[in-house]
């Protein structure tokens, strides 16, 4: 896939145009807008030709014509100036470091957190820029790896530093970076034949302590729950540059569907820049809602919030299939959910003996040992 990030200058020139916008509008007597796709669920649609959700057409437009909105566009202008302030000192900010800025910008102060991570990816797409290209990064750091994989990763004094996942870390694993683009991250070369997306940092040292990643010639990347979209592009790097399946293993829960989902389909909050993150091509390996009578699994009972999430997604696009539908059907007819750790029942090796390789031979016809 064509890189998405973009050089400084690119960058510069389009948040110019943002306030360029207004500013013309201003001109010609009319109130400045900005105008944005619905970002709900109701607006996401399958795109056949990249085989991720996007957003449809529905528009909203913010213009200055209420009090509400004209704040809005008045932050979008701080922040403008901000990020270009940051890309031409060769700093970078995280999302809660610039909430905090606001407070000395007037009447553009972000009133919550969320207002100012709204505006951050509203800029993305009426940029066309990434939130890498402003210098933002996630308050959360992204995932870690384990396995015969090598990179090149720059570090902060430009230096290129050579790292292989196995043998250059301990056992937390290799730390992904905010920015694994290929100005700061290359993929030099590995020797496994899939990646294994592991949800919870228990589960994913348990497959590290039991040696999985040399057993199965796997790499594992912990998602750390939702995972950061560094963590989404990372995989979807490894998936089309190496040509390596991505497998993921979860909990069972409606949660942990969504996680699915988020790597395979896009997530409804980034689904400007689906095709940049998703990975169609991901598998789901585990727990699946069978397993918890198929192993006897120890599980805990639905509650009325979980209940709600699965009719939520028997309605969302992204799980349309009759894969998903059973799955879910399942999982509320049962009335039960169940943790990874749930296989700890039949002891501590029960998971990489016996638990992924059928799992592994059933869904992708791999053969382990």
């Amino acid at each position: 896939m064509k890189e998405r990030t973009r050089s400084k200058e690119d960058t510069i020139q389009a948040l110019h145009a943002v306030a360029a916008e207004m500013h013309d509008r201003m001109m010609r007597g009319e109130p400045p807008r900005m105008t944005l796709p619905v970002r709900s669920k109701k607006n996401i649609n399958f795109d056949e030709r990249l085989n991720v959700y996007k957003y449809g057409k529905k528009k909203t437009i913010r213009d200055a014509t209420s009090l509400g909105s004209a704040h809005q566009l008045l932050r979008a202008l701080f922040v403008t100036e901000f990020m270009e302030e940051m890309i031409e000192g060769q700093k970078s900010s995280t999302l809660r470091e610039m909430y905090y800025i606001s407070e000395g910008w007037g009447y553009g102060k972000f009133g919550s957190q969320n207002e100012s991570n709204n505006l951050a990816e509203d800029l993305e797409i009426v940029t066309g820029c990434l939130r890498e290209d402003f210098k933002l990064r996630p308050e959360e750091d992204g995932a870690r790896i384990i396995g015969n994989l090598t990179f090149e990763e720059k570090n902060r004094r430009g230096e290129w530093m050579r790292i292989n996942c196995r043998d250059d870390v301990g056992d937390s694993g290799y730390g992904v970076p905010y920015n694994v683009e290929s100005e700061k991250l290359r993929l030099l070369s590995h020797d496994i034949d899939f990646m294994m997306a592991i949800e919870t940092g228990g589960m994913f040292d348990r497959l590290v302590e039991n040696g999985f990643d040399e057993s199965a010639r796997c790499g594992l990347i912990h998602l750390k729950g939702q995972p950061a979209r560094s963590t989404r592009r990372i995989m979807k790097r490894m998936n089309e540059e190496w040509g390596l399946p991505i497998v993921v293993f979860t909990d069972c829960d409606p949660w942990s569907f969504r996680i699915f989902a988020s790597i395979a389909y896009g997530a409804i909050k980034t689904a400007h820049i689906s095709e940049y993150l998703a990975t169609p091509s991901a598998i789901y390996l585990g727990i699946d809602s069978d397993d918890i009578k198929a192993y006897d699994l120890p599980s805990d009972e639905l509650t009325s919030r979980d209940i709600e999430a699965l009719k939520a997604e028997k309605s969302d696009p992204r799980f349309q299939n009759q894969e998903w539908t059973d799955q879910i059907d399942l999982m509320l007819e049962l009335g039960e959910k169940a943790e990874q750790q749930s296989l700890a029942k039949y002891g501590l090796d029960f998971v990489t003996d016996t638990y992924l390789p059928e799992k592994l031979r059933q869904k992708l016809g791999i053969h382990i040992g």
